[in-house]
């Protein structure tokens, strides 16, 4: 049976939590990516950072990156931007110098007061942005620009472990205070995605992450079939509550599941594992050699939770057997 490397032609990765976390690469990323013939984009939703230092960023973990195989949400809204307004156009950016740089690229003019009769906000995440900033993009708000955010994840992963305060918090400030949405450039929305299909001529590309709300959902919202992984954000408790939006096609436990087979790492029927529905519940249980991982089990078990979801049927999982109870404690089922 083909595996997903020999499948598809592009594969749209995300970064932090797909292909490493914090500053090492997830297991045996950098042999399995090296390994692949597909053309490999590496889709960021990060906006601090340019091509090319997100380039020089996967280098050092060893990673093979080319400043034009990477595509961000800076360079999405400033493309969007770009389309929307006259050139030379004042910008008024929240933000990285990455973010910019990437406005001055496409021929408009960024400024950095709300004084300077900006015609457009443009916000993505710094570390160094405070309570001036949000004050300057609120204001420019208020006087009828444009807004535009590069991303609206409420959450940074941490090396320190938890969770940190993303884009999506400090875009969240500007919303309270002007009453205003911002439109989105980065994931879920469809313009980094096509963004990153517009780098080449596809014929079976596939979205890569591990956030079900930002990669899974830009990929279902450009009609893309999409691979969850568990090396970050989502797991399979996260999956099991899926809406549609969010639901992933194939589920592998890292970035080594590209090599294994396409339709034993779908998200559906496996003929090791059966699912039997009631009125109440959902029995899972084992139907023959189950899997090392039991992740057979986790494809089966949130299929059926799916299914009896948009049904308006139980969702309560039990085990009909010890194999089955197994799978479902090692993944918190």
């Amino acid at each position: 049976m083909p595996n997903f490397a020999e499948t598809f032609d592009a594969l749209l990765l995300d970064l932090d939590g797909t292909v490493f976390t914090g500053h090492e690469p997830t297991p045996d990323a950098v042999d399995i990516l090296d390994r692949v013939r597909a053309r490999t984009l590496w889709v960021t939703n990060n906006a601090s950072r340019n091509a090319e230092q997100v380039a020089d960023h996967l280098g050092s973990m060893g990673f093979a990156a080319q400043p034009a195989d990477v595509v961000t949400s800076a360079q999405a809204a400033a493309a969007l931007l770009a389309q929307r307004l006259s050139a030379g156009a004042r910008v008024l950016v929240i933000g990285s110098a990455a973010l910019a740089g990437e406005i001055s690229a496409v021929g408009l003019t960024p400024v950095g007061s709300a004084a300077e009769a900006p015609v457009a906000v443009v916000q993505g995440y710094s570390a160094d942005i405070g309570w001036t900033d949000l004050a300057e993009a609120s204001l420019a708000v208020h006087a009828g620009a444009l807004w535009v955010a590069t991303n609206t994840d409420l959450t940074l992963p941490s090396d320190r472990g938890g969770m940190l305060p993303g884009n999506g918090t400090l875009v969240a400030a500007v919303a309270t205070a002007t009453g205003v949405r911002p439109e989105v450039a980065g994931k879920p929305e469809p313009t980094l995605m096509r963004a990153a299909l517009s780098r080449g001529e596809f014929r079976a590309p596939l979205v890569v992450g591990d956030r079900l709300n930002t990669d899974i959902a830009g990929a279902n919202g450009v009609g893309l079939p999409s691979l969850a992984v568990l090396t970050g954000v989502c797991d399979p408790a996260q999956l099991a509550v899926a809406i549609p939006a969010e639901r992933p096609t194939f589920l592998t436990h890292d970035l080594r599941g590209l090599f294994t087979d396409i339709e034993s790492a779908r998200i559906g029927p496996q003929p090791s594992w059966r699912a039997e529905h009631n009125a109440d519940e959902i029995t899972l249980r084992c139907a023959g050699e189950p899997d090392d991982d039991g992740l057979g089990a986790v494809r089966v078990a949130v299929a059926a939770l799916w299914e009896a979801a948009d049904d308006g049927r139980g969702t309560r999982l039990v085990a009909g057997d010890e194999t089955a109870a197994n799978a479902l404690r090692r993944w918190s089922l």
